[in-house]
């Protein structure tokens, strides 16, 4: 399944194949959604499977496009809509990081451009060449893990469903067989030019900053900063309505957005979701995280390093329940997804201590 499929709560997939996973309910997906941000510059938030937000920056002699979303069909989508915006082509494809939800539509635009060329950081390309030829085999492997689902009434974990968890598995099944349908034509495109700390690209009267601030969701996230638009975007550095907790490095993440929030950028385009106007959600991650760490390091402190304490034994010492409600508000789904991300949030800042 893609890296961040969304589905029947955080549970399911979490438990089905081990580098799928989700954040939030898929009741709570968008529909395929564009946002002008300024004048020539659009944010496109894809429907049900179609990946992470796609940003197109149209210059006066190319187009930069950050980020080629999941589905083929829905990158094909995207290309004719371009078209509509402009007759200039698309010369660079930005992907902010390896997981598929971001870069398997590569393939699409160069395709449709092939003088394209595509960038990511050096780490981040080498992850991309590790697991994206591997992309339909864990669609394949997801379907059949829901199939099992419906099989035996059971999460992979044992629990039993409920009628509408049922429901649920089976449209997320129908959207899993189709994706391994059209993945089955589609070859894995990986970058062409990697940077390590940065590179600025003019497209003509626009400057597309390309930056390395740290890393935090993965070891090589790259940002697209529009300074002469105040226009910043994260990929999955940010994710709203919650964060994407699944791997990472929580300790340098927080230093991550603290340089994002340095960035003179009042338009924010997170990995997934809404655009946001300001940067209360990306320090509110911050403040999370780093409570979390906080917690985790004064009860190590009271007892030994994490190289010599099991989980089970500490993870009671961190308690982020303040930050339900200023990620939730009202929603009980999403507060329910919130106690499982922050769960998720307490393991990886354990096992990022015991590497110290």
């Amino acid at each position: 399944m893609p890296f961040k499929r969304w589905s029947l709560r955080l549970l399911i997939l979490a438990t089905s194949v081990g580098l799928a996973a989700a954040t939030m309910p898929m009741s709570a997906q968008p529909a395929r959604r564009v946002t002008k941000l300024a004048d020539g510059v659009y944010a496109i938030q894809h429907g049900p499977g179609g990946g992470g937000n796609t940003t197109v920056i149209i210059g006066t002699r190319q187009v930069f496009v950050v980020d080629a979303c999941f589905l083929p069909s829905a990158a094909r989508e995207d290309i004719a809509q371009i078209r509509q915006w402009t007759d200039k082509p698309v010369s660079f494809l930005l992907n902010t990081h390896f997981h598929n939800d971001h870069n398997l539509g590569n393939r699409v635009y160069m395709d449709a451009f092939p003088a394209l060329t595509i960038i990511a950081h050096v780490q981040t390309k080498k992850d991309m060449d590790m697991f994206g030829p591997g992309s339909r085999r864990r669609e394949e492997e997801g379907a059949a893990t829901l199939q099992r689902m419906l099989t035996t009434g059971k999460t992979p974990a044992g629990a039993p469903l409920t009628a509408a968890d049922q429901a649920s598995v089976k449209n997320e099944l129908a959207q899993a067989r189709a994706t391994v349908d059209e993945l089955s034509s589609v070859a894995f495109q990986s970058a062409t030019l990697t940077f390590d700390r940065g590179l600025t690209v003019d497209i003509g009267n626009r400057e597309v900053q390309v930056k390395f601030l740290g890393r935090g969701n993965t070891n090589g996230d790259a940002v697209a900063y529009l300074p002469s638009d105040s226009i910043a975007v994260t990929g999955d550095l940010v994710v709203h309505p919650l964060p994407y907790f699944y791997d990472g490095y929580p300790t340098e993440w927080i230093e991550t957005l603290d340089n994002v929030g340095r960035l003179d950028a009042s338009t924010i385009v997170p990995g997934h979701g809404p655009i946001l106007h300001d940067k209360t959600y990306i320090y509110l991650m911050r403040d999370l995280m780093r409570s979390a760490v906080e917690q985790m390091n004064a009860r190590l402190a009271q007892t030994r390093p994490a190289m010599f304490t099991k989980f089970d034994d500490v993870k009671g010492a961190v308690d982020l329940t303040s930050f339900r409600s200023r990620f939730a508000g009202t929603s009980k789904g999403v507060a329910e997804a919130f106690d499982e991300m922050t769960s998720e949030l307490v393991k990886l800042v354990f096992a990022e201590a015991r590497l110290r």
